[in-house]
């Protein structure tokens, strides 16, 4: 067998060593330096304990590495005059009198070490530390290279050398302790040795075992064990440095002994002593971080043996209990023998310490197939959670943990049972489907049963119980969260997400039990976090609610539930001023909204083809009615973001429900169609109407939703008006079927639309500025005069307008129905004295002027160009008397009075 095991594993051992000892030299020389300062500005004569400062927390306090601990008070130096005076009990500093000039500055504190005490008393003994372990390694390497001893002599001696550098370490640290010499300690030379000599230990073990076969598996193990625990203990004296290097040493030793075939409980069972051992010296030391790096190593070692078929689940269930269980006694704060906490705070390593366990517990249960033991073993550490959540508040934390497992067991079981779940776009996922080792159903219901009764009761009974917000509000989580993800769970699971009455009656049950939670916690006296609790329990009764109507109702109606929550939500707060239930009702607006981006059809295939009464018209009417009702009950008590969301959702599906529906309409049903002009000049026109509409509201409201919503509705109009109607569809430019002579798509996509922009103009007219109004205005005057262009056309053409030739009397018909347009404009201008109408009819004329020198005098030949200049001409006239004698006439001045002679 070669030796570069040996060499790698020595050489890694002894790395790792020299940096946890200069990283603990380091903080015990800062800890040194701080003493000094102290001992510098007290300058009391006589060593005087102050009151001790209680542990009751985690906390990363600097180790000593000493070989006692440091004094609890520093010492002063004494005066030179004379003997200073005892001091029992007064802590109180000098009288006045006895101060001295030098006492009443305060003491500079002590300079930094320069550069050659820390070669000579720090980085000399580190680097003597390393080679020291280095040593040792390569005098047994060379050993080996000259043949110079047998592996068992070698092995002999290794031992004797590791013994030697322990011996050596323990005898420094004694010395040390009785020693007056202040520099050497920050030299951190007993744990230096120490840990060297617990390195050539773990590499003189392993050589016996590994390399020379003088051990078998099981006295190797226990040997490193051994010194594995022993180097934890000895962290006791010397501080971190060797705590980092035993459980390192521990953890990593069932690596380095390994067999054909794995004992998993002789595993677990060392595992279970090195937590135990790394738990309580981190306890004693309040050691956080070697808390953590204990709980890491120990989740990692579930994961050996969950990837086989023969899953040893017993071994397993055993790791992660006896690991819930130490850290519960000895981790987590405030329980059992866990560190003092103040009452109400959460501390992360308590709940971490739990949350990893658990997750320990899932994994074995996924991994098994749902074995019936496996669910056992995680039905209690849940159980064991809510237990010690409830004595210790400091790991109400783990209450997360513990309900996000439960809900990735239950839905991990129930996507088991139903493949379809799995196919994806990529296919079906490897390695999940249901298989015939499959736990019993029955044994999932009573989990289930025991699991949301817990939750749920744990939750409402919690309230009240802390002075602390945070705590009441994690148990209501919790307790909402859990029973309902669970129900979601098991109609996945056995319902296969189909109708069904008895899980709806569940539902209402659990709505109902919700309520009376609700009812209850609204009576009680204000206590911190009991208003976000109650608005949680508010909120289950609602999800509850919702659920009930998506089992019992078809899978269209989900959305029409979650609106119909939001409209209830809305309502409850009304009557119970809850400020989280206006955010929950905005909450299943936003849920409704992104139902309908995942399916705007709301059923598929299944929308039917009745034009107006089909699915469309449940599935975003009544949501839109349900946002409207809610608006107008958010609004009477403030004008917030819950209420803008809700009125932004009521505006959304009022106008998708119209868009849908003409889309439906113009298509036959089949909603994937080309667009047509029927359904472009629909949309234009329902969009004006809306945006009408919401102009009138806002000025009630003011609300800003419904002004930015009318502005953005007009905006569309528009666009689609233009880009759809007069360029994409426009029948002058495609093959397109305009209907009868009157009553045709002209009249329903240019006619219609020209008026509702006339009306838009007209409302929003001294209410925004005149620009937008006057651009709403001139929108309207070219599809009107868009539509008497077409309008003729279609008398010479027929049905389909963009066919034939354009004869002299067409061109003739255009010029006098323009003309004949801008007179109406002038009329209406001058009946109504609008300035707005006769400027439209101004523009008409230019217009027809223009086409009257442009085009008819190069296109039309013989009477219809002299007919078309002279009506013009006679238009013009009379369009200027009209002007000169109605709406600017002068009043001529009387002559003067002749004047009489007296």
């Amino acid at each position: 067998m070669s030796d570069g095991p040996f060499d790698v594993f020595a050489l890694i051992i002894a790395i790792i060593a020299f940096i946890i000892a200069i990283k603990a030299s380091s903080q015990a020389a800062e800890l040194r330096r701080r003493l000094s300062s102290l001992e510098e500005m007290f300058r009391a004569q006589r060593p005087v304990q102050p009151p001790l400062i209680p542990a009751d927390v985690w906390a990363d306090a600097p180790p000593t590495t000493s070989a006692a601990p440091p004094p609890l008070v520093p010492q002063a130096e004494p005066e030179a005059e004379a003997p200073p005076p005892l001091v029992t009990e007064d802590i109180s500093p000098p009288p006045l009198e006895a101060s001295t000039e030098a006492d009443a500055t305060p003491p500079l504190p002590a300079p930094a070490p320069g550069f050659e005490e820390r070669l000579g008393t720090r980085w000399v003994v580190w680097i003597g530390g390393l080679a020291l372990a280095l040593g040792g390694f390569f005098m047994v390497r060379y050993s080996i290279e000259a043949g110079l001893l047998g592996p068992g002599v070698r092995v002999f001696l290794g031992g004797v050398f590791a013994l030697a550098l322990l011996g050596a370490g323990e005898w420094s640290r004694r010395k040390e302790s009785i020693s007056n010499i202040a520099a050497l300690p920050i030299a951190n030379i007993p744990a230096i040795l120490t840990a060297a000599g617990t390195a050539v230990a773990f590499a003189t073990i392993y050589a016996a075992y590994a390399l020379y076969g003088f051990l078998v598996p099981a006295t190797a193990f226990v040997l490193l064990g051994l010194v594995a625990l022993g180097t934890l203990a000895a962290a006791l004296l010397h501080g971190p440095a060797l705590a980092g290097l035993g459980v390192v040493g521990a953890f990593v030793t069932p690596i380095l002994v390994s067999s054909g075939k794995p004992d998993y409980w002789a595993l677990y069972i060392y595992l279970a002593v090195v937590t135990a051992a790394s738990f309580g010296l981190a306890r004693i030391r309040l050691w956080r971080w070697l808390a953590v790096t204990t709980i890491a190593f120990a989740v990692l070692w579930i994961f050996p043996g969950l990837d086989t078929s023969d899953l040893q689940v017993a071994p397993h269930a055993f790791h992660v209990i006896a690991g819930f269980v130490l850290a519960a006694l000895l981790v987590v704060c405030g329980f059992m023998f866990g560190p003092t906490i103040e009452d109400g705070e959460i501390e992360p390593v308590s709940s971490g310490s739990l949350g990893a366990y658990l997750f320990g517990a899932m994994l074995i249960v996924l991994s098994s197939a749902h074995a019936d033991l496996a669910l056992m073993a995680f039905t209690l550490l849940v159980g064991a959670t809510l237990l010690v959540a409830w004595r210790a508040p400091a790991a109400t934390g783990a209450l997360g943990a513990a309900a996000a497992t439960v809900f990735v067991v239950f839905a991990e079981w129930a996507v088991r049972a139903n493949p379809d779940m799995l196919v994806l776009p990529g296919g079906p996922m490897a390695g999940i489907a249901p298989t015939a080792i499959d736990s019993a159903v029955t044994l999932h219901l009573v989990m289930a049963a025991i699991f949301a009764a817990g939750f749920g009761i744990a939750g409402f009974l919690a309230q009240g119980r802390s002075n602390s917000a945070i705590i009441p509000v994690v148990w209501s989580v919790a307790g909402v969260a859990t029973p309902i993800a669970i129900l979601v769970a098991l109609y996945a699971r056995i319902a296969h997400l189909d109708r069904s009455i008895p899980f709806a009656i569940l539902a209402v049950l659990l709505a109902a039990a919700f309520g009376a939670a609700t009812e209850a916690l609204a009576r009680r006296e204000t206590r911190p976090g009991a208003m976000i609790s109650t608005a949680l329990f508010a909120t289950g009764t609602l999800g509850a609610l919702a659920l009930a109507l998506t089992f019992a109702l078809e899978k269209g109606w989900l959305t029409i539930a979650l609106a119909l929550m939001s409209l209830g939500t809305a309502w409850i707060s009304m009557q119970r001023p809850i400020p989280f239930l206006r955010w929950l009702a905005a909450i299943f607006a936003g849920l409704v909204t992104a139902r309908i981006g995942y399916d705007p059809r709301i059923v598929g295939d299944a929308v039917g083809t009745t034009p107006i009464f089909n699915w469309l018209l449940w599935g975003y009417g009544l949501p839109a009615a349900s946002f409207w009702a809610a608006s107008l009950f958010l609004r009477r008590r403030a004008d917030d973001a819950p209420l803008r969301m809700l009125e932004s959702a009521a505006i959304l599906f009022t106008a998708l429900l119209a868009f849908m529906e003409i889309r439906h309409f113009a298509t036959g049903g089949n909603m994937t169609s080309a667009p047509s002009l029927l359904e472009f000049a629909l949309q234009v026109c329902i969009t004006l109407a809306l945006a009408i509409g919401l102009e009138r509201l806002r000025l009630r409201s003011r609300s800003v939703v419904h002004n930015v919503g009318a502005v953005v509705l007009t905006v569309i109009g528009g666009l689609v008006g233009v880009f759809g109607l007069l360029l994409l569809e426009n029948p002058l430019l495609w093959r397109t079927d305009v209907g009868g002579a009157v009553f045709n798509l002209l009249l329903l996509g240019y006619a219609l639309p020209a008026v509702l922009m006339l009306l838009l103009s007209y409302a929003v007219a001294g209410e925004r500025g005149k620009a937008y109004a006057n651009t709403i205005a001139g929108g309207a005057l070219l599809f009107a005069l868009t539509y008497v262009t077409l309008e003729i056309r279609r008398f010479y053409h027929g049905p389909i307008l963009s066919s034939g030739a354009t004869t002299g009397a067409e061109q003739y018909t255009y010029s006098i129905g323009w003309l004949g347009f801008g007179v109406v404009l002038l009329g209406v201008g001058i009946l109504v004295n609008s300035e707005r109408a006769r400027l439209a009819s101004a523009v008409v004329i230019a217009l027809t002027i223009l086409k009257a020198f442009v085009i008819d005098m190069s296109t039309l030949t013989g009477v219809y160009r002299a007919l078309s200049f002279m009506c013009l001409g006679i238009v013009l006239v009379a369009i200027g008397w009209l002007y000169q004698r109605i709406l600017f006439r002068r009043q001529i001045a009387p002559p003067p009075a002749p004047q009489t002679s007296t």
